[in-house]
């Protein structure tokens, strides 16, 4: 079985991603085929995993998938040299309920797969102590091996022999120090990075973070640390929304798991991308239409401008299931409100009315229960989803779609709704639950 690593960190925004953009460009560069996996639920890291391995990076979330799922996931690593799994928040952050194998944390998918956990540190104002940091992570589960540290945020030469000092008394393996370096930071919005697409520097900051990466840190070292994965490989069937799906995808409408894609494609069906915001209504020959999520509301007065797109999905909804998630969901509703207060006329296949006015973020993992049919589900289905944004209701005037609750079993109040053909929810969904 291929061998594997995961790179985590005790919390968020310590460097992960800045370690993995410069380890995925830096052993391509050095002929090692890797394959990319990011633990949890997560669209933009992968776009950016991709762009940097050349391999389209897989989600794997063990709160929402059973074990035949992340098995048949993890086949896409087949033939190659490495996998190199990204994951979320602090290695043991997780819901307090377990789902289908676990709580989502980044620890359950290193125990399920057998790959050692190379700690991102941030150790600015800090020394020695860092040590006991990696030691307790080291200790805390017996199912979890550590590999060894990268310490990030090093301030001096002297910094790094005192951090390490405490690492060789405590044991902890040191795979290498990084300086402070703000040339290879990429910028952020709301909900998180902005999107490998939209950025146009994209080829300067991998190349000057594979150098970075490079001259820091003992790759090789890294490299031999790795096991092999040990859960086997496996079937897992997605049933596809149709056999001909009319996918929006473009900058407003990007947000789509690529297992999903992949599972669409393998049970025989045929994607037919269109861009709403280039006005292009849905492909008359589909049989199903699916508006992903992403940020509408950054393109909100090109949306209300793109007549050949409102009529073409409401002609479209008239007599084939037209569905959205997210960004998806409100760009159906009758209008979305920006964040300056401008109104917004949307598609009007649902009375759905979102604002930005006034953010408050809705966060969590989502279990479904349908009331009412989406695409490729059918009622009474429980489905496993993933819920993040920042938009609220003002008015949802239709039947929800379905009964949701969050990871605890607390109800949610965004149940989705459905007209006609048309169907909404604000969760994205990553699995059928078992």
């Amino acid at each position: 079985m291929t061998p594997g690593l995961l790179i985590s960190a005790p919390a968020s925004g310590t460097g992960k991603t800045t370690l993995m953009l410069g380890l995925l460009p830096a052993l391509r560069g050095a002929g090692v085929t890797v394959q990319p996996f990011k633990s949890g639920p997560d669209y933009i890291d992968p776009a950016f995993h991709a762009a940097a391995s050349g391999r389209a990076s897989v989600n794997l979330d063990s709160w929402a998938m059973g074990r035949g799922q992340l098995g048949a996931l993890l086949s896409a690593a087949e033939g190659c040299d490495l996998a190199l799994a990204e994951g979320s928040m602090g290695l043991f952050d997780g819901v307090a309920t377990p789902g289908e194998c676990g709580t989502g944390a980044s620890a359950d998918m290193a125990a399920l797969t057998g790959w050692p956990v190379v700690l991102v540190l941030d150790v600015s104002g800090q020394a020695q102590s860092a040590a006991a940091v990696a030691k307790g992570f080291a200790e805390l589960r017996d199912d979890v091996t550590l590999a060894g540290v990268v310490l990030n945020k090093v301030a001096s030469p002297r910094h790094e022999a005192l951090v390490r000092d405490g690492m060789d008394r405590a044991g902890i393996p040191v795979f290498g120090a990084l300086p402070r370096n703000k040339d290879i930071a990429l910028p952020e919005r709301h909900l998180g990075l902005v999107q490998a697409e939209e950025q146009p520097e994209l080829e300067r900051i991998l190349d000057e973070a594979a150098a970075f990466v490079g001259a820091h840190l003992d790759i090789q070292a890294m490299r031999a640390a790795a096991a092999p994965t040990r859960l086997p490989p496996a079937q897992h069937a997605i049933t596809p929304p149709g056999q001909r799906i009319a996918l929006a995808r473009d900058a407003a409408f990007s947000f789509v798991y690529p297992h999903l894609l992949q599972g669409w494609r393998a049970a025989g069906a045929e994607i037919l991308p269109f861009s709403p915001l280039a006005d292009q209504a849905p492909d008359d020959s589909a049989d199903t239409c699916w508006l992903p999520g992403g940020y509408p509301e950054l393109h909100a007065g090109r949306l209300a401008a793109a007549g050949t797109f409102r009529t073409g999905l409401q002609g479209f909804a008239q007599t084939r299931p037209v569905h959205g998630e997210c960004g998806g969901y409100m760009a159906m509703g009758e209008a979305l409100i920006d964040k300056q207060g401008t109104h917004h006329r949307m598609a009007g296949l649902l009375g759905l009315v979102t604002s930005f006015a006034k953010r408050k973020m809705h966060l969590g993992y989502r279990l479904a229960t349908l009331d009412h049919a989406i695409p490729g589900h059918a009622p009474a289905t429980a489905l496993r989803g993933h819920e993040f944004h920042f938009s609220t209701i003002l008015d949802q005037p239709d039947t929800p779609l379905a009964r949701v609750v969050d990871a605890n079993g607390a109800e949610v109040p965004e149940t989705g709704s459905c007209r006609g053909h048309a169907t909404g929810t604000y969760f994205h969904l990553i699995a059928e639950a078992t």
